[in-house]
């Protein structure tokens, strides 16, 4: 059965909306964008690179589509490791709004039930999906329990508003850290899964 791995920069109080730059999002007033990128040392770097590298698969909502298929297909040369990946491997979007074709190659529109289309999805051959970003499908996916592996960098800084990657649903989830580091800037790379 196929894994759905979820991807996402937070800051301490859960936090994941405009981290890269201050225009990326400014929904419900967010003046914060780009919090996240002095964080970055070699480690984090190199953990992202790793991550993307090894992933056969990604998931993304409309919004992270979007933003990922005007940049990557014309990366620059020092950004390789991650465009080639993410420009040649199956993309699957998730959004009501797309219409097919889709101008990013080797992408694939998710119709109709997301959750259902996903759960089909893992039930079926292929390899792990990996979600990256796209915080309103992730607490979507947390909410029909179908995120099974997090893979958070947790920066150490309190944001008090904007978009979280946790749903307020009220919902318990019991979750195992199977591996941890910290940073030179004093963020944890995180990764936990979904405990039977």
């Amino acid at each position: 059965m196929r894994k759905i791995i979820a991807h996402e920069w937070m800051s301490l109080d859960g936090v994941v909306q405009a981290p890269s730059y201050a225009d990326e999002d400014p929904a419900g007033g967010f003046a914060h964008g780009g919090w996240h990128m002095p964080y970055f040392d070699d480690l984090s770097q190199e953990w992202i690179v790793s991550s993307i590298s090894a992933a056969r698969a990604f998931l993304f909502g409309r919004q992270t589509y979007e933003i990922f298929a005007a940049h990557w297909p014309h990366a620059a040369d020092a950004e390789r490791p991650l465009a080639e990946p993410l420009n040649t491997r199956p993309k699957y979007v998730a959004s009501t709004t797309l219409t097919e074709p889709l101008g990013w190659a080797n992408s694939i529109l998710l119709h109709g039930d997301v959750p259902g289309a996903l759960r089909a999805l893992k039930h079926g051959e292929g390899p792990d999906l990996h979600l990256i970003g796209s915080a309103q499908l992730a607490r979507t996916l947390l909410t029909h329990d179908l995120i099974d592996e997090m893979r958070l960098m947790i920066d150490p800084l309190v944001l008090g508003a904007g978009k979280r990657f946790f749903p307020g649903s009220g919902t318990p989830r019991q979750l195992r850290l199977s591996d941890s580091q910290v940073t030179t800037t004093g963020a944890i790379l995180a990764t936990y899964t979904r405990t039977p």
